[in-house]
């Protein structure tokens, strides 16, 4: 904001006197007084503005950003899943929101398949029947060693009494931690809730390194290429398949997608909340998958991606960097 113009002072003339007198200089001392004070003000402003977000951040997508894509089925308040103090919202606990996830077998027998038998408990305290189709399913069944081996995925089957049974494959000897992830039935806000628990499978256990960190892993054929590299919070990734170097595009539909991903945390085991975007057209997915990710915390993440081709399911497991 600028003064306004100020006009040059008349010249005396004969019928014009000279503004000169005891009043002149203070009403022009007044004046210039009350021209600088909006300038003052505005530049008062500008030096207290924040500066705007730089090309560098702009682009990057919050958790705002990633509550209204698709694929992303729990409600944005969720973000508290992002805080990883808290190992509820992390999946390393037992019990979050009222519901409690109980063990009803001891545990399973090193070398051998376990039908695994457990209970989700409701607010009430009895089991929950009903449950909301989540990715297809009512229910996904997670089991991974704490050196982040022997990674299994499964959809157990529920019995009327609320009895669920996961038919594990046989673990090798160490401590693993199982997770349920789940939506109750109880409304269309309704929150996916991850919850575990952990078990000992009796015997010497023998822990295997974790691979280094790296964009492209290589299983039944095919490679899959990660093309981001994230910080902690919301963020997407992106994957590339490929098979004899050429990129791959029949993948079929598995869980309402072309891909499903899954990763946890080195040390702790926390679990990311991974969600495929997109939609499914037949039997002609790739080579490009999307996902929406939140990692709840640096480190190193073990990730296990999983599709399908000609009717047969295959697991990719790499180890992504977050910073």
């Amino acid at each position: 904001m600028t003064a306004p113009p100020t006009r040059p002072p008349a010249r005396p003339t004969a019928d014009r006197p000279s503004p000169a007198g005891p009043l002149a200089h203070p009403l022009a001392r007044r004046w210039l007084l009350a021209s600088c004070v909006p300038v003052l003000l505005v530049l008062g402003m500008a030096l207290t503005v924040p500066a705007a977000p730089s090309a560098a951040t702009a682009g990057t997508p919050g958790t705002a950003d990633m509550a209204g894509m698709p694929g992303m089925d729990h409600p944005a308040g969720d973000a508290q899943n992002l805080d990883a103090r808290d190992p509820a919202a992390a999946g390393l606990a037992a019990e979050r929101n009222g519901y409690r996830l109980d063990l009803a077998d001891p545990g399973p027998t090193a070398g051998r398949a376990t039908d695994l038998r457990f209970t989700v408990t409701g607010p009430d305290g009895s089991p929950v029947t009903d449950f909301a189709v989540h990715q297809t399913k009512k229910l996904h069944f997670y089991a991974i060693r704490d050196d982040l081996t022997g990674f299994q995925h499964l959809h157990p089957d529920l019995a009327g009494d609320g009895t669920w049974t996961a038919a594990l494959a046989a673990l090798a000897p160490g401590t693993w931690r199982l997770y349920a992830d789940f939506v109750p039935n109880t409304g269309p806000h309704a929150a996916e809730l991850v919850l575990s628990r952990t078990v000992t499978v009796p015997g010497e256990a023998a822990p295997v390194p974790l691979p280094a960190p790296g964009g492209t892993a290589t299983a039944d054929g095919y490679t899959v290429t990660l093309t981001a590299r994230p910080t902690a919070g919301a963020h997407r990734l992106t994957a590339v398949v490929s098979r004899d170097g050429r990129p791959v595009g029949d993948l079929q539909p598995y869980l309402d997608a072309y891909a499903h991903l899954s990763a946890f945390h080195e040390g702790d085991l926390s679990m990311a909340h991974l969600h495929p975007a997109g939609t499914v057209d037949g039997d002609r997915g790739g080579p490009e998958l999307t996902f929406q990710a939140l990692f709840p915390e640096p480190g190193n993440w073990r990730v296990f991606l999983q599709f399908q081709t000609s009717g047969q399911l295959h697991t990719v497991a790499l180890t992504l960097r977050v910073d």
